[in-house]
């Protein structure tokens, strides 16, 4: 057995001793307030994503807008998921989500948008997209090793949010160019 590994019994003395503290062990290497908070203003974003997505799909028209709204609700419901991801992750780390909707904008790091215009939904769209990559790569490099479970979350979420991106920016692509203008 390697030097560096904490010997069975005191493993096991810890663990029932510390049975409150759920997955939190001496392992866990992160400032779970932190964690979660990072978690929380994540969540944020995840929800008013979903609602930008739903209200897009909603409010989408014109001659290219069918396809566009389907990539508008299949992302909607991929956010969502998102979202209860963070949510259980929240719970499994002893904290509460923050599902308070008067909060809910100024915790997110995406904005909401009203947008009328097809192309410019789909912009503001991959702008979101491209806010979420950025911030979940630096929230996976902060947490590093000390809570490679989070970290885990964060690196599948971002895997999605980066197809996200490119399907938004496929979107931008097939649409006729003068149809960009504006």
């Amino acid at each position: 057995m390697a030097e560096f590994l904490t010997d069975l019994k005191t493993l096991r003395e810890r663990a029932r001793r510390e049975m409150d503290k759920g997955p939190i062990t001496e392992a866990y290497g992160a400032d779970v307030t932190r964690v979660l908070q990072v978690l929380n203003e994540a969540l944020a974003t995840e929800i008013v994503c979903t609602l930008r997505y739903k209200r897009h799909y909603y409010t989408a028209s014109g001659l290219y807008s069918e396809p566009v709204a389907a990539e508008f609700l299949e992302h909607a419901a991929e956010e969502q998921q998102h979202a209860d991801k963070l949510a259980q992750r929240i719970v499994q780390l002893g904290g509460k989500p923050d599902f308070n909707p008067d909060t809910l904008t100024s915790r997110a790091h995406a904005e909401y948008d009203a947008s009328p215009d097809l192309i410019d939904m789909i912009k503001e769209d991959l702008v979101a997209e491209r806010v979420a990559i950025a911030s979940y790569t630096e929230i996976a490099k902060w947490l590093g090793d000390g809570d490679p479970t989070t970290r885990r979350v964060f690196e599948e979420l971002l895997a999605q949010e980066e197809e996200h991106a490119d399907d938004l920016r496929g979107l931008l692509e097939r649409i006729p160019h003068e149809k960009k203008r504006g």
